[in-house]
């Protein structure tokens, strides 16, 4: 058996080799970074937590930070992120800012998950914890709204993205960070909101594709390799 490439299979097939081992070799890279970051933010998110600066920069250094701030609720201008579930159960996320004792700032902070029942504060008037009060949880930056995200309701205060500039608008208040502080706090009166929203479950697939496209690379080579030989 002899092997005599040929020269349009031999011009389609190299450009095509090479493109699936680039691929395959950016998948390899992606893995790594993509673990890199997973064992970043679990560090961050279990470690101890650290006095929120009085004025954060809104970047990824502090993505997952645990943070602490003292502070006073203002329960009257609470916000309600709709379409959240927990464990199943639907319900929302309770976002309420918070004026800091240090600076006078306003921090906005999601206290937890409510069912869709105890929307109305009076069914947890014990949850409003009144007077100064430290919240320790961690610290994540908005994100805008997405692609398949509805508009935000202001006037209905119903909110399917956090929209610090609207929000502020909203309530009355002087403004709002690009950032949120998720509460670790599960020991509330009336037990809601369940505080601790939050989960760092990024996933890591990107070995599989790299495995992928090298596989299609190796055969794609085997097949031109077959297709060219010749008997002598």
């Amino acid at each position: 058996m002899g092997f005599r490439p040929q020269f349009w299979p031999t011009v389609v097939t190299v450009p095509m080799l090479i493109a699936l081992v680039g691929l395959s070799i950016w998948q390899f890279n992606r893995y790594g970074w993509k673990a890199d970051l997973i064992e970043k933010l679990n560090t961050r998110a279990e470690s101890e937590a650290i006095d929120l600066p009085a004025a954060p920069p809104a970047t990824d250094d502090l993505e997952f930070q645990r943070v602490r701030v003292t502070g006073t609720y203002l329960h009257d201008k609470e916000f309600h992120l709709v379409a959240r579930s927990m464990r199943g159960n639907p319900g929302l996320h309770v976002f309420t800012p918070l004026r800091r004792a240090d600076t006078g700032g306003i921090e906005l902070v999601n206290r937890g998950w409510v069912p869709g029942d105890r929307l109305d504060v009076a069914t947890r008037s014990e949850g409003q914890l009144a007077g100064e009060v430290t919240v320790e949880g961690i610290l994540r930056l908005t994100k805008g709204q997405g692609s398949f995200i509805p508009d935000n309701d202001p006037v209905k205060n119903v909110w399917f993205f956090i929209d610090p500039a609207a929000m502020a608008k909203a309530a009355g208040l002087e403004g709002l960070p690009q950032h949120y502080i998720v509460s670790g706090n599960t020991d509330v009166p009336g037990n809601f909101p369940v505080g601790k929203q939050w989960r760092i479950n990024l996933p890591n697939n990107h070995l599989e594709y790299a495995l992928t496209w090298l596989f299609m690379a190796m055969a794609l080579l085997v097949i031109y390799v077959v297709y060219h030989r010749k008997p002598r």
